[in-house]
């Protein structure tokens, strides 16, 4: 089984569009979604819309979704994460905002893996350090877990009590070694963090137990455009050009 795994979508109708074109040639069986479909981005609808219309195998809330369905309020969300969620809130269809208060929590199993929004031990949790990493290998049983929340596409390994913390780049090929276990975040689609503005996924070949990660350009301008149209905070849009 190949599985496209996307996370944090934030919204970007462009980088999806992109990251689906740019994944079909490579092949993929299943679509998985890490969560935080919405959030920070000018075509919420649009892009649930299109997601959903990839019958994914999986789908999962992230932070973001909870806050735009009211689930949460947001109150920790600094205030231009809120007024985002507060927007992404109101121009939501029933439909959607229905769709989005349903997905359930992570981490959830997968055909033998784990996926998750956070931290599998906490589904808001940030995974930043080889701590970070080590305390969630501690608290829950699993071989191999995706994450995302970081908006960094990077995979954490530990072995014979050894961490590695690895960077992924661009058409980079990660072994499974099935005497390790593995942390593997695809990086984020709609807002990448790791100062590359391309959108970023991954696919998972079970079979071959490996992960490619991979970026697929797209039109950031208008994607920037749709945030700015939309009276949405302009640092969101501007932060899309580089990536941070």
């Amino acid at each position: 089984m190949r599985y496209l795994i996307l996370s944090d979508l934030h919204a970007n109708l462009e980088a999806l569009r992109a990251v689906l074109a740019d994944a079909a040639p490579r092949g993929y069986d299943q679509v998985l979604c890490l969560g935080d479909i919405v959030g920070y981005g000018g075509n919420p609808n649009e892009v649930v819309d299109l997601l959903r219309a990839q019958k994914p195998a999986a789908v999962i809330r992230g932070n973001h979704d909870k806050v735009a369905c009211g689930i949460e309020e947001g109150e920790h969300f600094n205030d231009i994460a809120r007024a985002a969620a507060v927007w992404t809130r109101e121009a939501l269809t029933a439909s959607n905002r229905s769709y989005l208060s349903d997905l359930p929590r992570g981490p959830i199993d997968v055909g033998g893996f784990l996926i998750s929004h956070g931290n599998p031990a906490d589904e808001d949790g940030y995974l930043l350090s080889e701590v970070d990493a080590l305390l969630a290998f501690e608290a829950v049983p699993f071989s191999l877990s995706f994450f995302g929340h970081t908006h960094f596409a990077c995979a954490f390994s530990i072995a014979a009590d050894r961490m590695t913390l690895e960077m992924l780049g661009e058409d980079q090929e990660l072994p499974i070694d099935r005497a390790a276990r593995y942390l593997v975040n695809p990086g984020s689609i709609g807002q990448p963090r790791d100062h590359n503005p391309r959108a970023a996924y991954a696919i998972y070949d079970q079979q071959a137990s490996t992960v490619s990660a991979h970026r697929a350009r797209y039109d950031v301008a208008a994607a920037q455009r749709r945030i700015t149209d939309s009276g949405l905070p302009f640092p969101l849009a501007y932060r899309l050009e580089f990536g941070v």
